[in-house]
């Protein structure tokens, strides 16, 4: 099949059975490979679907402008996919952007608005919304997409991820095992699950450090897992359990990962491995759980896979 741009090869990524990482454990576990789409994450599919809706229904129109704050992959697929539609794309970022996702997202086009003065809580996050509020008032044509409130970001997870995966797996599936930070991911796809599989057990992992679903706020390293603020979608939505992960558990899950599958993902992924680790034990015998592994690792090269011998969270305890 040939396809007309690469806003249509975004989805249908394959699923793993991580066979050799959970060979001895009494359960098996299943994982789809959301790196593997265009722009090397799963936000392709909330980028892609927000921008198509809202060119359906007329929230944004050809030469448009959309606004989001998003250092990473979110930015990075909007900043990739808009101008495919003909719209442009501004995203405000801070000084803890990582110098290799500022290259990507210039290269691609999109216009940089970096804040610089710390919020009330030390980091930068109310200052970049208060940014973006405001780049809303300088152009009324500008659009803030909002990833964590727009529902139509876990819709597309419902819509697509999660009809790919029933597709994908023969037989039901017992839990599902998913990183957060928006949680538009967890919620779009686990809705759908559960209309199929009732009696799914929901797990979220979550970082240490983040208010995701109640955790005590601490200093967080790793980009891309948890968040400093509650947000709206997850307000909407209770997993059935939530498992905190430590950034040094993260990483060690990440190479793990390289090691015995010879899968290459991000921080996330090494997330959900060790979530999966914790609850695992308490699954009965023989149950199928599936997975998603967010993003690709060639981004954190210098954080999750450096040999650095003391990294950003040694001695910290949240």
């Amino acid at each position: 099949m040939i396809h007309a741009s690469i806003a249509d090869a975004v989805g249908n990524t394959p699923v793993v059975h991580l066979a050799r990482m959970f060979r001895e454990e009494h359960y098996e576990v299943y994982a789809k490979l959301e790196y593997l789409n265009p722009l090397g994450s799963m936000k392709d599919r909330a980028a892609r679907h927000v921008i198509e809706a809202w060119l359906g229904d007329g929230t944004v129109k050809p030469g448009g402008h959309i606004v989001e704050s998003s250092s990473g992959n979110f930015g990075i697929a909007l900043a990739a996919l808009a101008p495919l539609y003909g719209i442009r794309v501004t995203c405000v970022l801070d000084p803890n952007v990582s110098s290799v996702n500022l290259k990507i997202l210039s290269s691609l086009g999109a216009r940089i608005d970096m804040v610089s003065a710390r919020d009330r809580m030390g980091g930068f996050l109310e200052t970049r919304l208060a940014r973006v509020r405001e780049l809303t008032v300088e152009d009324p044509s500008a659009v803030w997409v909002n990833q964590y409130a727009n529902d139509l970001c876990w819709q597309a997870h419902y819509a697509h991820t999660a009809r790919e995966i029933i597709e994908q797996v023969s037989g039901p599936l017992d839990a599902l095992v998913i990183a957060v930070s928006t949680t538009a991911t967890l919620q779009g796809v686990s809705r759908r699950l559960r209309e199929q599989w009732p009696d799914l057990k929901v797990i979220a992992a979550d970082a240490y450090g983040s208010v995701v679903f109640g955790g005590t706020p601490a200093p967080r390293h790793l980009p891309g897992h948890g968040s400093s603020m509650r947000p709206e979608l997850a307000t909407r939505f209770d997993p059935d359990d939530v498992v905190h992960v430590r950034e040094e558990d993260a990483v060690a899950g990440c190479r793990a990962l390289l090691r015995t599958e010879g899968i290459l993902a991000g921080a996330s992924s090494g997330a959900v491995v060790s979530a999966i680790r914790t609850a695992g034990p308490a699954l009965p015998a023989g149950s199928r759980v599936l997975t998603i592994l967010p993003d690709r690792g060639e981004r954190y090269m210098d954080l999750v896979y450096s040999d650095d011998p003391t990294p950003p969270w040694t001695g910290h305890v949240a």
